[in-house]
């Protein structure tokens, strides 16, 4: 029976890399797609700054939602991995705790009523150079 055994776990292990590769690759596009946003954002406004603000909303609301599947997927991946990022210090914690053992922060958990709300200061925002992949964290 060690074979089948065996065999189990290597199947398990390919489903788990495979649904790894497929949240990466959901969160490349949505990343994509919210840079193809911020230049649609700029090209309406460059073409005319008077543009009713009611169109750039729609648009910045779609941003907000991507930015939200985005959390919640790495939140998922990184699940998967069987650990949270401490949103306070960056730490990796094992998923089965609360709290983070570096800073004392409770870590996020992805029924928390919060969970899907934005900081103003995250990486979509502040960064000047958007989505290089030497700088993502998370994965």
């Amino acid at each position: 029976m060690g074979f089948m055994d065996t065999l189990s776990g290597a199947t398990e292990k390919a489903r788990n890399v495979s649904e790894v590769n497929n949240l990466k690759r959901k969160i490349l596009y949505e990343e994509e797609r919210i840079v193809e946003v911020f230049a649609d954002i700029g090209k309406k406004y460059y073409k005319n700054p008077d543009e009713d603000p009611a169109v750039l909303k729609t648009l910045c609301e779609d941003i907000d939602t991507r930015r939200r599947r985005i959390k919640k997927m790495r939140f998922e991946l990184n699940s998967m991995r069987g650990y949270k990022i401490c949103p306070k210090c960056d730490a990796e914690v094992n998923e089965k705790f609360q709290f983070c053992g570096v800073c004392g922060a409770r870590l996020p958990d992805a029924d928390d009523e919060d969970f899907t709300s934005l900081e103003s200061n995250d990486y979509y925002t502040e960064s000047d150079s958007f989505f290089n992949a030497d700088t993502i964290k998370n994965y």
